[in-house]
């Protein structure tokens, strides 16, 4: 639920078997044609990752495209994503929680793929104690 009147800039979810720095599983944004059903799992590859930090600790989110779909193919890197786009995803996560007694959200950073690989296998050994 978001207290602000936004909405997420893709699909959002998170990768199973993983803890990220906040606690949570880690965060995935997805980019996709069509938005999915809630619930719904996908194979997905990481291409990226945001880094920013809110009130209970580091926060990445791991930028995913889906993994068989050769309509992506092209997106293989944080460089190759449209940077509207990830414009729009950081005015999003600087934002969305100002409403929410509480809450916070500082500045992030974007990182390339290995970034990414590096968070999501850290998370994985985290998940796994």
């Amino acid at each position: 639920y978001l207290y602000t009147s936004m909405a997420y800039p893709t699909d959002y979810g998170y990768i199973e078997h993983t803890l990220g720095g906040d606690g949570d599983p880690l965060d995935a944004l997805v980019l996709l044609n069509e938005s999915v059903v809630p619930g719904t799992h996908l194979w997905v590859r990481p291409v990226a990752v945001y880094h920013m930090v809110d009130e209970a600790g580091d926060d990445a989110k791991i930028l995913c495209v889906p993994a068989k779909d050769p309509r992506w193919d092209a997106i293989q890197d944080l460089g190759d994503v449209n940077p509207f786009l990830r414009d729009e995803i950081e005015h999003f996560f600087q934002t969305y929680k100002t409403l929410e007694p509480g809450k916070s959200a500082e500045q992030g950073e974007w990182h390339d793929l290995a970034a990414a690989i590096k968070e999501v296998e850290a998370s994985l050994a985290r998940y796994e104690g």
